[in-house]
């Protein structure tokens, strides 16, 4: 990918959320360049991950561990397995810097995990910083910012 469009930063927000709709972890892992972080904020409007507590600040190696987890059959808490669904909003483009090799696309989102008769419900902003990489987008940044992000939240198994 040499010429970014608009269109394929939607299109990957909206790829994103499938893998993770689909269960296909990994796929998902590999967006992410080697260093890049995913994210979910404890309070509105929070800085940065490492100076501040959050609900989520992994890397790379946390995201493998946490998926090896969802794939282990001893993970006792995903039997049976948590399933998820993303309902997005149009993505919009906030930041388009091809010459820097630098894009910010921005989602609203509803989010819905099951398991069990449970269903819980988690609302917010989604803000992928996206770069070039290899020849394909890849996220640097994944940043969750939910609604309620400093209320008592039920545990999350999946991935926002």
């Amino acid at each position: 990918m040499t010429d970014i469009t608009r269109q394929d930063l939607i299109d990957f927000v909206v790829r994103e959320c499938r893998l993770l709709d689909a269960g296909r972890y990994e796929e998902w892992n590999a967006l992410f360049t080697r260093d890049a972080i995913y994210w979910v904020p404890l309070v509105p409007d929070q800085p940065d991950g490492r100076e501040h507590t959050s609900h989520l600040y992994e890397d790379k190696l946390l995201r493998e561990l946490r998926i090896a987890r969802l794939k282990s059959p001893r993970a006792f808490s995903q039997q049976p397995p948590s399933r998820c669904h993303h309902l997005l909003q149009v993505p919009t483009v906030e930041s388009y810097e091809p010459e820097a090799n630098r894009y910010v696309v921005r989602t609203e989102f509803h989010y819905t995990e099951s398991q069990h008769d449970t269903v819980q419900f988690l609302v917010g902003t989604f803000f992928h910083h996206l770069t070039v990489e290899d020849g394909a987008l890849r996220m640097t940044l994944k940043r969750v910012n939910l609604l309620n992000p400093d209320a008592a939240l039920p545990p999350v198994q999946l991935f926002i």
